[in-house]
């Protein structure tokens, strides 16, 4: 489904990535680990488009997508899910939901997808007037789990999407995290701060420090 070889990405002089190969198959949840700086963002940050890769390939479905815009790689089918929240905040809940499905026109879809991600998160769904800046880190973090998952993606990038809730409140960073209408297409790679919290079916891959 995914497939990177020999990837290659720099902020400037600085190299992030040297010669990165992974493999995704569909249906996977794939973890990068990795020490702070081995470049776990970095790799995410190069398949959604954020990052332009200097070197390599990135191939999606069999279509090279390697230095295409973000937003193209989002219809194509990857969203991303980007550590630190990066919600907007003086937009309300339910705005922030719809920005990501921006790239559709199926407004039904739109609307059955917001009803079901405010079913999956009820205190979206009881804030959805609200701003998001006003929200607690843990449901800022949702938001961001669910704004990805507007985009009815095919494949999902999470980069720590526990990282603020309580172990009781963090959802699975799996297909299993999904709700109904995307549940059985949503292929994961995901950076996690808690593996023990994870379902058996998965791929774990290490970065050391000299990606």
């Amino acid at each position: 489904m995914l497939e990177l070889s020999g990837l290659r990405a720099a902020y400037g002089p600085i190299e992030a990535l040297r010669g990165v190969d992974l493999e995704v198959r569909a249906g996977e949840l794939v973890c990068l680990l990795g020490a702070n700086g081995a470049g776990k963002s970095s790799t995410l940050r190069a398949i959604s488009g954020l990052v332009r890769p200097t070197a390599g390939r990135i191939v999606f479905d069999g279509r090279p997508i390697t230095g295409l815009p973000p937003a193209t790689i989002l219809e194509a089918g990857i969203a991303h899910c980007p550590e630190g929240r990066r919600v907007f905040p003086y937009l309300t809940v339910e705005e922030n939901l719809t920005m990501g499905a921006y790239v559709r026109r199926d407004r039904a879809g739109i609307a059955a997808d917001l009803a079901r991600v405010c079913a999956h998160f009820p205190i979206l769904g009881e804030r959805r007037r609200q701003a998001a800046g006003t929200l607690s880190g843990g449901e800022q973090q949702m938001l961001a789990i669910g704004r990805a998952l507007m985009a009815r993606p095919r494949l999902i990038l999470f980069d720590e999407p526990s990282l603020g809730l309580a172990p009781t409140a963090a959802p699975a960073p799996a297909p299993t995290a999904a709700p109904p209408s995307v549940q059985h297409a949503v292929t994961v790679t995901a950076i996690i701060d808690r593996p023990n919290t994870l379902p058996s079916r998965r791929d774990f891959i290490e970065l050391a420090s000299s990606c």
